[in-house]
């Protein structure tokens, strides 16, 4: 899927090009206009929600490491601090969390809204803070005392460029103080993006819509080849209400098939999803994550390494804000001593370590949202024959420029109605006009619900409030593993693959999360809402989710792909990724172990492995295929090629237009809208269809239909690269089609070239592909642009803590031409990474600016 470009109206446009050249003319008389909105690094700034001081040191990269006496204080001023980097791109996330988007961006944005509304994102996070325990309730509130000291300080323009085109932009619209469920409703938006397979059930029933037979259909979503690529927990299955090593039962069910009649409003709820923003960067297949933990036996320093690297949308500034986070003593009521990747909107670290345990996280992607059909009669749902009443609320959204649009969310007992959020607001015809009456009054769709047929609602976890936040804490302070699973419980959405180390020697893992049990059906097919048998049955209880200490081979490797085996009791879902990362993984870490003596730095290296597995299996039938001309000079490149993708590989250019077109040749009956992903999806598609000349993928009735597709793919990429890059193929390079622009999420996609060139970061080339360890994702169907990358990278040897490294794709700070926007994209994209001190004298000495937070009158 392409990067969203979020959609501007005339006069909008006619705002930010003004918008622009007033920057631009002011970049010529100092760069006032944007030096303004930097945050203060040095010296002393008095805050009123402060209790004592705190300390902020700042390295050569601008990342803030904060010191305080007491729990409260360091969340106040992480708030502040996060503010003072980032606060356009908090106050940007919790306009979209809230539905809020048309306040700002007018009413192209208003269809987003209404969806949002519909699932009602910030009335679950409302609910959410009344279950959270007291302590995590006093940090959330700490945290927004210490933002909104910063909002007291700044006004408009001081507080980032983005401010200036909001005034532009929205006049009118106020800058609320921030709050604690504008923190909590960023984990929703986490749990957005990652999940599940969500989507796949939306496209397999539109394929179905379009006339393709479910036999063909089920070849692409194959089952996960477990023979062949390993699954993080090997065996085990449930006995004694307990996840035990050595047993298992095989988990089954399907679902019935949508009905033919329910096409049309499925595909309309598909296609309103879709608008929706990806709030980790920009959507792709390619979103996922690696992480690993090797025990001491197989390490230089005799303790565990752990190294983690999650892939999502590639945005600048990044979704992570490096931060340490230090008690200036450790005790009970004082209990943080931590360093890592947070959030900014969010206090706390998510990803890091202590003083005595460190963990990473990949997607875990558990089925966790289910689309159910509804036959909907009167007003009622129709289950098991009866008529059951839907709960209705209504909704206002505020349009900037326009008029506010008044509609009616109903719900079953599955969950709320998508498919009236696109009657709800015409979706179709949005844009062609306000939306207002005759009389030039708000349209009131709350007294115009649709009629009776079929609806789509939505089943998911994350609309019930949960004890996320909880967990988070307490896994800042755990001590060991017990302490670590048992603040895991608390984490229910998103569910997470945990890795685990500490510093006597231990490495773990753990599978959390809320997690459907099933009736009927798997989870692969929308639902149908009329017969109970396919609803929740409830949830897995934690105690039979997989985990794994101390596992006799030495090391755990999980990269998205299947959490265990298809033995195991419990659906957690049909749609993992393949494995290609991970077993890739997997072989460089036995090569390493049997050779001992593993370091930080070799860690960081298999995280810049670039080997496209996927290829192995096609590059042999392509060199058998005859071409001629430039194709068979490109050719050629494959017979030597080892399958990695550095930027400078000619051989992974022309292999990689190749399978673009491949795909396009191969599956054009799938149209742009359904195409393949060019991952481990089509990676595995493909390898299966190879073995199968005769399969009607292959042209169908053609006698040479394989190999005609493969040609045809070669002669394709052979010709765009030559329009592209040259007529040598020897000269081709990766990297000049490959290239990574990390772009501004609200204002880097507006067509307006001087507002993009303000707002978005510099292009960078960019090695490996979708798929390798070194995930930087593209779309085929876009271009070979990068879409989603390793978003950070950490590698920690748990023998020396100061020794850590880590890399953030874009840095500090989110303003605008600051010294710490961008500055590590380029060592990013070199596979370098830099110094992650953590004791006070390491931080001390690496220290370039410090800032002293005081009480007012201190």
């Amino acid at each position: 899927m392409a990067v969203p470009r979020t959609r501007f109206r005339r006069w909008t446009l006619i705002a930010l090009s003004v918008v622009a050249c007033l920057v631009l003319a002011a970049a010529g008389t100092g760069l006032w206009a944007v030096q303004r909105a930097f945050p203060d690094t040095g010296g002393e700034i008095a805050l009123p929600a402060l209790e004592g001081e705190a300390t902020v040191y700042r390295d050569a990269h601008g990342i803030p490491q904060i010191y305080a006496d007491t729990a409260e204080d360091l969340f106040r001023a992480q708030g502040f601090v996060d503010a003072q980097d980032r606060f356009w791109q908090m106050h940007f996330n919790r306009l979209t969390t809230a539905g809020r988007l048309a306040e700002v961006f007018g009413e192209e944005q208003a269809q987003t809204d209404v969806y949002l509304r519909t699932m009602g994102w910030r009335r679950v996070a409302e609910r959410e803070y009344e279950l959270l325990r007291p302590d995590t309730r006093a940090y959330l509130d700490s945290y927004a005392e210490g933002v909104n000291t910063y909002l007291d300080r700044r006004d408009g323009g001081e507080r980032g460029l983005e401010f200036t085109v909001l005034a532009a932009l929205a006049p009118d619209h106020e800058v609320e103080e921030w709050t604690a469920v504008d923190s909590l409703a960023w984990l929703k938006a986490m749990a957005w993006d990652l999940r599940g397979n969500m989507q796949h059930e939306t496209e397999r029933a539109a394929l179905l819509a379009s006339g393709i037979d479910r036999e063909r259909i089920e070849e692409l979503y194959p089952a996960y080849p477990e023979q062949e690529h390993r699954p993080i927990v090997d065996g085990g299955g449930i006995g004694g209400g307990r996840f035990r090593a050595d047993e298992g039962a095989a988990a089954g069910g399907d679902a019935a098939l949508p009905p033919q009649e329910a096409a049309g409003v499925l595909a309309g709820v598909d296609a309103g999803l879709e608008e929706i923003p990806p709030m980790l960067g920009p959507d792709s297949a390619g979103l996922g994550s690696n992480s690993w933990v090797v025990s001491g036996e197989h390490t230089a320093s005799g303790l565990p390494l752990l190294a983690n690297d999650p892939h999502l949308g590639a945005q600048t500034p990044s979704v992570w804000h490096q931060t340490g986070l230090h008690c200036t003593e450790v005790t009970e009521r004082c209990p943080f001593d931590v360093t890592g990747f947070a959030f900014a909107g969010l206090p706390g670290v998510v990803i890091g370590h202590n003083a005595d345990i460190a963990w990473g996280f990949t997607n875990l992607g558990p089925d966790v949202a289910d689309l159910y059909l509804e036959r909907i009669q009167d007003g009622a749902a129709v289950v098991d024959g009866e008529p059951e009443p839907l709960t209705t609320r209504e909704e206002t959204v505020k349009v900037a420029g326009g008029r506010d649009v008044v509609f009616t969310v109903r719900s079953t007992r599955h969950g709320p109605l998508l498919s009236d959020a696109e009657s709800a607001l015409d979706l179709r015809a949005i844009g062609a006009g306000p939306p207002v009456d005759t009389d030039g009054e708000p349209v009131d769709r709350a007294a115009e619900p649709p009629g009776d047929g079929y609806g789509v609602s939505l089943s998911w976890t994350a609309l019930e409030p949960g004890t996320t936040a909880d967990s988070l804490f307490r896994m800042n302070a755990a001590e060991d593993f017990a302490s670590f699973r048992d603040a895991a419980r608390s984490f229910e959405v998103p569910a997470q693959n945990l890795v685990y180390a500490d510093t006597e020697g231990n490495i773990g893992y753990q599978a959390p999360g809320t997690i459907p049990v099933r009736g009927t059906g798997d989870g692969r097919w929308p639902a149908p809402g009329w017969d109970s048998a396919y609803d929740w049955q409830g949830f897995i209880d934690f105690e039979e989710l997989p985990v794994v200490r101390n596992p006799e081979r030495g090391y755990i490797v999980t990269a998205n792909q299947a959490a265990i085996g298809s033995d195991y009791e419990h659906m957690l879902t049909g749609d993992w990724a393949y494995g290609y990362r991970s077993q890739r993984i997997e072989t460089l870490l036995a090569g390493a172990v049997e050779e001992g003596g593993l370091t930080a730095a070799d860690m960081t290296d298999i995280q810049m492995d670039d080997e496209n597995s996927g290829a192995r299996a096609v590059v042999p039938h392509l060199l058998r295929v005859e071409v001629e001309g430039t194709a068979a000079r490109a050719q050629e490149l494959l017979a030597d090629w080892d399958y990695q993708q550095g930027a400078d590989s000619a051989a992974a250019a022309f292999y990689n237009a190749t399978w673009s077109h491949l795909l396009d040749v191969a599956f054009d009956e799938l149209g742009p809208e359904r195409a393949l992903d060019v991952g481990s999806r089509s990676w595995l598609v493909v390898d299966r269809l190879l073995d199968d000349p005769d399969s009607p993928w292959w042209r169908g009735d053609a006698a040479d239909g394989r190999d005609a597709v493969l040609r045809e793919a070669m002669d394709r990429a052979a010709d765009e690269l030559s329009r592209r890059l040259g007529e040598d193929p020897a000269e081709w390079r990766w990297g000049e089609l490959h290239t990574l622009t990390a772009t501004h999420p609200s204002l880097g996609a507006s067509g307006i070239a001087p507002v993009e060139w303000l707002f978005n970061g510099t292009p960078v080339e960019a090695s490996g592909g979708d798929s390798t360890v070194n995930a930087t994702g593209w779309e085929h169907t876009e271009g070979y642009a990068v879409t989603t990358v390793p978003s950070m990278r950490m590698t920690i040897d748990m023998a020396d803590l100061d020794a850590a490294r880590w890399i953030d794709l874009t840095g500090a700070s989110g303003h605008a031409f600051h010294p710490d926007n961008g500055n590590q994209t380029p060592l990013w994209a070199r596979g370098e990474t830099i110094p992650m001190p953590f004791t006070r004298p390491a931080v001390e000495e690496r220290a370039e600016d410090v800032l002293t937070l005081v009480p007012s009158g201190g």
